[in-house]
């Protein structure tokens, strides 16, 4: 059976993918900072771990701040997964100064961390959650402390895969959105839950084109990234491959919401160096057969309508 390994099992990715992983016939094991509180109702603790409900797949959770070197140690060779899928992490695009030292060590530290014992150890793969928000030749300055300590990860990622053969695939992931998003300052949950309070969202210009992509089509994209031959050493984007503008996307969920009101674009300053990013996905078809299959009007719609059935927050 296959040990599989999710960091960041309780983020927005990491929860859905322990989902699906649950219903196969793996050995899984969830690593989080916190020990799980809200579990989800496909969860079900027994014994200090948690089971799918009516699967035989059990979920072994380890709390572990990776950021420390000794127990991110202990984990991997306690654990010695097969496969390992590296989401833990702050995502988030802020400029703020005060930010950076966190973002380096919730992104960058811990990935390096995860490299190192998994180089000493001999671990399987390793999918490392990147971002297309990493600065590419011939831009090589990153927009914000997140863009950077990404793009960090991917070069030490690959370093140790050229060097010391450590199996690593890094995965540049575009705009992530979906049901179960819990961090409301992400824009579309803000703009669904705001809108579903009879409020106006307030918004920057809304004119930068996104590439977005619904989770469940990550999860895929993400479990391909683990199992395709030849994707090792890989830099894979997992993406639609095509852009809507931020103010498009918020009057299809304006749509979706009966008796929304207008947003208030302008609001709020836009933020610097933002860079419009696609996904290639043509690439990454070649590389692990993956294509994204929700559409953003099918995706929009299910997560809105996830947010409809629960309370408004």
């Amino acid at each position: 059976m296959e040990k599989v390994l999710v960091t960041g099992a309780r983020g927005f990715i990491g929860s859905q993918l322990c989902k699906r992983l649950a219903g196969s016939s793996v050995e899984l094991h969830a690593v989080s900072r916190q020990p799980p509180l809200d579990v989800p109702a496909w969860w079900q603790s027994i014994d200090g771990d948690v089971s799918h409900t009516g699967r035989a797949t059990a979920i072994r959770w380890w709390n572990v701040n990776l950021i420390d070197l000794q127990a991110t140690r202990e984990l991997i060779r306690t654990v010695r997964p097969d496969t390992i899928y590296h989401l833990a992490g702050l995502v988030t695009g802020s400029r703020s100064f005060e930010m950076v030292l966190p973002i380096l060590q919730n992104n960058f530290l811990t990935a390096f961390n995860l490299l190192l014992v998994t180089a000493e150890s001999g671990a399987g793969r390793t999918v490392i959650a990147g971002s297309v928000e990493e600065p590419d030749n011939p831009d090589p300055i990153p927009g914000s402390p997140y863009a950077a300590a990404k793009g960090a990860t991917s070069g030490y990622a690959r370093m140790f895969e050229a060097l010391y053969r450590t199996e690593v695939v890094i995965a540049k992931i575009a705009m992530v959105y979906g049901p179960a998003q819990a961090d409301l300052t992400k824009l579309v949950p803000y703009v669904i839950t705001t809108f579903l309070r009879g409020e106006r969202a307030k918004l920057g210009s809304g004119i930068r084109p996104v590439d977005w992509i619904y989770v469940d089509d990550v999860v895929d994209g993400l479990m391909a990234c683990a199992h395709a031959s030849g994707a090792q050493g890989r830099v894979i984007d997992l993406g639609w491959g095509e852009v809507c503008t931020i103010r498009e996307v918020v009057q299809q969920l304006r749509e979706l919401i009966p008796g929304a009101p207008e947003p208030l674009f302008g609001a709020v300053p836009d933020r610097p160096l933002e860079r419009v990013l696609i996904a290639d996905v043509g690439a990454t078809r070649e590389l692990i057969g993956w294509n994204p299959s929700t559409r953003l009007q099918a995706g929009l719609r299910r997560t809105v309508e996830w947010y409809q059935s629960r309370p408004v927050a």
